[in-house]
């Protein structure tokens, strides 16, 4: 098995390159999803999320108004803090879950939004970063996810930059670039993980 971590910033378009290494053979544990599974109605990570901020973070259903809960926490750094330190822990125990439940001969992918600020990159066998321009970022939050620029500044802010993600990158793929280039960047490295998944095992087999 290979382990990955897949990361980049908001709207960087670390999404499209995670769907591409599914269509390529890889196992992906997205940790946006599972964190949304972990606060989902009725569990104990939603019951922990309303106890720090309220029930106002709730819609009329009763799940978590994120879009809300965003606006609060990516303009301050304390409350943000509060909500990584509620959420992460039940995503990390989630996704070592299902690690484990792949095959022996796996490339899993997590994709990780928050690797570099939490310093995740050694847990995994090796780091990709989806790289873009922060002028590419802000016009897909606003264009294409129809975020206020201010909203979407504050959440660039909250992040890494984009060379604190470049530093713990064992491959970086640029996505300030079309979506034909960026398949073809995919694939070559999807060959190159591959490889390295084989490479890791031969000596087992031998």
């Amino acid at each position: 098995m290979l382990t990955v971590g897949l990361t980049g910033g908001i709207g960087a378009g670390k999404s499209e390159v995670s769907r591409l290494l599914v269509e390529c053979g890889a196992v992906l544990i997205d940790a946006d999803r599972i964190a949304r599974e972990v606060v989902a109605p009725g569990t104990p990570g939603l019951t922990a999320v309303v106890g720090s901020f309220g029930e106002g973070i709730l819609a009329e259903d009763g799940s978590l108004d994120r879009p809300r809960l965003g606006s609060i926490v990516f303009a301050d750094a304390e409350k943000l803090a509060v909500l990584n330190s509620i959420v992460h822990p039940l995503v990390g125990a989630r996704s070592r879950e299902l690690e484990e439940a792949a095959a022996e001969d796996a490339v899993v992918v997590h994709d990780v939004p928050l690797l570099t600020e939490n310093g995740l990159a050694s847990l995994y066998d090796l780091v990709i970063v989806v790289d873009a321009s922060a002028e590419t970022q802000l016009d897909r939050l606003v264009g294409r996810r129809g975020m206020s620029e201010e909203d979407a500044r504050a959440r660039m802010a909250a992040q890494a930059t984009r060379e604190q993600r470049r530093e713990i990158a064992d491959i970086v793929i640029d996505n300030d670039v079309p979506l034909e280039t960026l398949e073809r960047r995919v694939k070559d490295v999807w060959a190159e993980l591959v490889h390295r998944e084989r490479a890791a095992r031969r000596p087992a087999q031998e």
